[in-house]
């Protein structure tokens, strides 16, 4: 009788969970998770995530964005609008994949999240498809934001599905780490509750994601000032685990696949003390209890020696360190003579003090400049008739449009990332959802982002503010000068809704009607107003 008592519980047990890939549970605890986007482009280890979502009935039931992207770029920044609506996104790439979303990637940290954010990054350890192995735990610790690395399905599961809120509670975007081996393995995964999608909600700062240099630098300090907080969640976390054992000659640090690896060569339990590490910042409560106890310590890593490279900086094993880790050195700000003085224990008196009257000027749009006409004209149709526009812009001198008296934008993150985050806005229900690039930026990396809005008919509104150079660099020649029609024609746009004006006054209603038009087209539009810088302009005259 007990004999089939256990059979039956056993089947119960089995019947209760899927035989899923490491991919395929990251897909399935990030449906349940309430997932409103992934954004992808295919990669091995990692395509397969994707897949099993666009293949899920409740993607379509609950429209679930799941189309694949142009690039991991677009991607990343696709998703990180999504994140500025308040929904939960998910963005997939392989390790190299990483090298493509860097530019976004970093400077998510720096804005933070609204709707939480997993990027996942599966590295590819042997080469198993790919052309290097490098590891992705570099990327999530030159970042700065919390890191996660699964040992088996479960975590990988468990981790994607409690990681957005770990996203929404600290603010940033969360990195989850795998490895080729997890990802195309499969084990037994029990699923938890479905949540809902997130409602649509907006950042109470409403400078956020605009960095400026003025901002950036406040949101990079307060970056580095929650350390402590990732740091002791670290410590918290029921993925980083201290197990005592009897032998103190050595102790084991095992992160992720690798303390599955070490437990399969244990399976009564391990003679050592074993720290599993699965969440990170490395947790140094439990580091240094490990390293105060063991003669000598072994680092168990898939991939390159992340871990090992910390512990003699990071605990100061051996030799103590100093500099930015232990503040003897700002984390933030250039190294200079004065900094080096101070580090050095020299006295260090300033001859010349600033006085109090000296004030930052920031820059602003030169008089004159047609950037000022499109703003004008484009804030008084939406506030007029969109009190709660968002609109996403990019880097270049209309970037400034962010400032008094325009207040125009709500977004500066990368180059090219405006058209993206529009259309991931979009993707989340946001009406309208409005981009403003330059053309030198549009041809740098905004031409794939149109590509994908093109490619899903997105309701986004492009503005493609021409003044037919690099005006931010110094009057360089832009690539699209003479283009700009073509290229949007080229990638599929409609050619009745590719428009053209010259932005000044005396064309500043016929400006507003074409915008307020494109606004109410369900639809990709481009609208090009196109007037020469009044800097390149001004050279001109004076070399005749």
């Amino acid at each position: 009788m007990s004999q089939l008592l256990l059979i039956v519980t056993f089947f119960l047990m089995t019947m209760s969970k899927q035989l899923l890939l490491g991919d395929e549970a990251i897909a399935q605890g990030a449906l349940d998770a309430g997932l409103s986007g992934v954004y992808a482009y295919p990669g091995t280890p990692s395509t397969e995530i994707t897949e099993y979502i666009q293949a899920a009935p409740i993607t379509q039931e609950r429209n679930i964005h799941s189309r694949w992207a142009a690039n991991e770029k677009t991607a990343m920044e696709a998703a990180l609008g999504m994140s500025f609506v308040g929904k939960r996104a998910l963005v997939c790439m392989k390790h190299v994949g990483m090298n493509v979303a860097a530019d976004c990637f970093i400077n998510a940290a720096m804005t933070g999240v609204k709707g939480g954010l997993m990027v996942l990054a599966a590295d590819d350890p042997s080469m198993h498809s790919s052309q290097n192995e490098q590891d992705s735990r570099f990327y999530g610790d030159f970042a700065l934001i919390p890191m996660l690395e699964p040992s088996n399905q479960q975590e990988a599961y468990d981790m994607v599905y409690n990681g957005f809120e770990l996203s929404e509670s600290t603010g940033e975007p969360v990195l989850l780490r795998i490895v080729t081996r997890l990802a195309h393995s499969r084990a037994g995964v029990e699923q938890k509750a479905q949540k809902p999608q997130n409602e649509m909600a907006f950042s109470e700062d409403p400078r956020q994601f605009i960095l400026l240099p003025g901002n950036a630098r406040k949101r990079y300090k307060a970056l580095l000032e929650r350390q402590k907080e990732f740091i002791k969640a670290s410590e918290e976390s029921a993925y980083n685990k201290y197990t005592d054992g009897p032998n103190k000659k050595m102790g084991i640090i095992a992160c992720g696949i690798g303390y599955n690896y070490l437990m399969e060569n244990y399976p009564d339990g391990c003679e050592y003390p074993v720290l599993k590490i699965g969440q990170y910042p490395l947790p140094k409560k439990q580091l240094e209890q490990l390293v105060d106890s063991c003669d000598e310590i072994l680092v168990l890593e898939d991939g390159q020696p992340f871990v090992e490279k910390q512990l003699k900086g990071y605990l100061g094993i051996g030799v103590k360190v100093k500099g930015r880790l232990d503040g003897t050195l700002s984390q933030d700000g250039e190294l200079n003579p004065d900094t080096v003085a101070r580090a050095v224990g020299k006295e260090n008196v300033s001859t010349f003090a600033k006085p109090d009257v000296v004030e930052m000027r920031p820059p602003a749009l030169c008089e004159g400049c047609g950037h000022r006409d499109v703003y004008q004209a484009l804030t008084q149709v939406l506030e007029e008739e969109y009190p709660t526009h968002k609109v996403f812009s990019d880097i270049g001198c209309y970037t400034l449009g962010a400032n008094a008296p325009f207040n125009a934008i709500d977004s500066c993150v990368d180059m090219g990332a405006s058209i993206t985050m529009a259309k991931g806005a979009a993707d989340g229900g946001l009406y309208p959802s409005v981009a403003v690039i330059g053309d030198s930026t549009f041809t740098h990396s905004g031409m794939t982002g149109l590509l994908d809005c093109v490619n899903e008919k997105s309701d986004v509104t492009v503005i493609i503010s021409d003044n037919e150079t690099t005006a931010m660099t110094g009057g360089q020649d832009s690539a699209g000068t003479g283009r700009i029609e073509a290229i949007c024609l080229g990638l599929g746009v409609e050619p009745e809704h590719i428009r053209v004006v010259v932005p000044l006054k005396k064309n500043y209603e016929e400006m507003k009607q074409m915008i307020r038009e494109e606004l109410n087209y369900h639809g990709v539009s481009v609208i090009i107003p196109r007037r020469e810088c009044i800097q390149t302009l001004s050279r001109k005259k004076r070399s005749k």
